[in-house]
């Protein structure tokens, strides 16, 4: 995200509630692209929509996602290198798709909608868009 917009809307982007927004886009993602569920095998009941949203795996790990775009906003002159442990252990060791950090970025973004409502603006929309690029990028990094 530009600095400027980032600047620009923290206040909206500091409504966001990590312990419902960071739960409820990973229900999303495993919802509504259930091939994404391959990748947390760990977690137990995956088996339909229901089990998906009151899985505590689910839920924590979502938040920890949330929780780490902290860091990016922490470190915005420098997103690559903040998420370049994270880029090699999603690349190399739990051989994620790419691919799925789109469709978590995707969801995130619905999810921040629904919750900020009317306060998610087309700017807070094209800000909050170009942020989460940035990190899918940065966490894919390893994979180029």
């Amino acid at each position: 995200m530009d600095r400027l917009r980032a600047r620009h809307h923290p206040g909206h982007l500091s409504k966001i509630d990590i312990d419902v927004v960071g739960p409820a886009a990973l229900v999303r993602c495993l919802v509504v692209y259930p091939w994404t569920q391959r990748y947390f095998g760990k977690f137990g009941n995956l088996y339909n929509a229901a089990a998906i949203t009151s899985n505590p795996n689910v839920i924590a790990h979502g938040k920890v996602v949330l929780k780490g775009l902290e860091r990016a906003v922490k470190n915005l002159d420098n997103i690559k290198a903040t998420y370049a442990e994270l880029s090699v252990l999603h690349s190399e060791k739990l051989n994620v798709d790419p691919d799925n950090f789109k469709l978590l970025a995707e969801c995130l973004t619905i999810v921040v909608a629904a919750q900020l409502g009317k306060d998610f603006t087309g700017d807070v929309q094209a800000a909050f868009q170009k942020f989460l690029a940035v990190v899918v990028s940065a966490l894919g990094r390893q994979y180029h």
